[in-house]
């Protein structure tokens, strides 16, 4: 099968879902002798608008795990804010260290809906979104040798086919999809963080970093302090500030932290099904 164009398509906050995306993109491209191309729908201006794609199109399309599924404010866009036509597509998901649960399924469900061929899938590590130390420096180089090889997998893949794929990839995860996961405390009480918003502290000079990598466009570029809109916890703001200047203080986010990077320390493993 010909193909023309790789796509990298992902919603990244803090970079990780991007770096696998495009480094994938990037060794199918070459592995195929086609161009690539790019859409990054991380700030509410990019979702705004709807990505169609062809039969000669290959898409990498990468979102991170969020409480063991796809972020639930962006499923509605993942659903409708992409017309597929028959392209290929590879669905990733990053996790962080935890469990990647029904992310990498409903991902792959949600782009056969819309019209995509899915040949391959994977869920990646990750640093965690709440944490600097829950898979720090995923992905590493052992990530990216592991990734490259699944990239040339898939290509070959891809040649071979005489037509699009008649059923989806295989992949990890329940059918129907399971409800997000819930943190809890020590008693089994579930934590409720939905609201907790990040606080800033005075070393704040009002650069305005935070406002402009915000992907809910919650927080006020004119005072950084005010966050009007909802946050969806994903990191961009606290782990972008130039001087450390946001932070949570939740003692329900606190804990569920902590009990993640205590819990979830070892290694975790990419899963990769071609």
């Amino acid at each position: 099968m010909v193909i023309e164009r790789v796509h990298a398509v992902f919603f990244s906050a803090t970079g990780t879902t991007k770096r696998v995306v495009e480094w994938l993109t990037g060794v199918l491209a070459e592995q195929l002798g086609c161009g690539t191309a790019t859409v990054d729908f991380t700030l509410p201006a990019a979702r705004q608008k709807r990505y169609v794609f062809g039969p000669a199109d290959l898409v990498v399309f990468g979102v991170p795990t969020y409480a063991g599924r796809v972020p639930n404010l962006l499923l509605p866009f993942v659903k409708s804010g992409f017309l597929g036509n028959g392209a290929l597509a590879v669905p990733v998901v990053l996790f962080g260290n935890r469990n990647f649960d029904d992310a990498l399924i409903e991902l792959r469900d949600c782009l056969q809906n819309s019209g995509f061929c899915t040949v391959a899938a994977g869920a990646f590590v990750g640093e965690h979104a709440f944490s600097r130390t829950l898979a720090a420096g995923r992905p590493d180089a052992s990530d990216h040798k592991e990734a490259s090889d699944f990239a040339v997998r898939v290509a070959r893949k891809v040649q071979a086919l005489s037509g699009a794929p008649t059923c989806p990839v295989a992949v990890d995860g329940c059918s129907p999809i399971r409800p997000y996961y819930t943190p809890r405390d020590r008693h089994g009480t579930p934590i409720n963080i939905l609201k907790v918003k990040p606080k800033t502290s005075d070393a704040c000079d009002r650069c305005g970093t935070c406002a402009r990598l915000c992907p809910m466009g919650s927080i006020d570029p004119a005072d950084p302090t005010v966050v009007n809109g909802v946050c969806i916890k994903c990191g961009a703001c606290v782990k972008g500030c130039p001087r450390g200047a946001k932070y949570y203080d939740d003692p329900g986010y606190l804990y569920h932290q902590h009990e993640l990077e205590d819990q979830y320390a070892r290694p975790a493993k990419n899963s990769l099904f071609v």
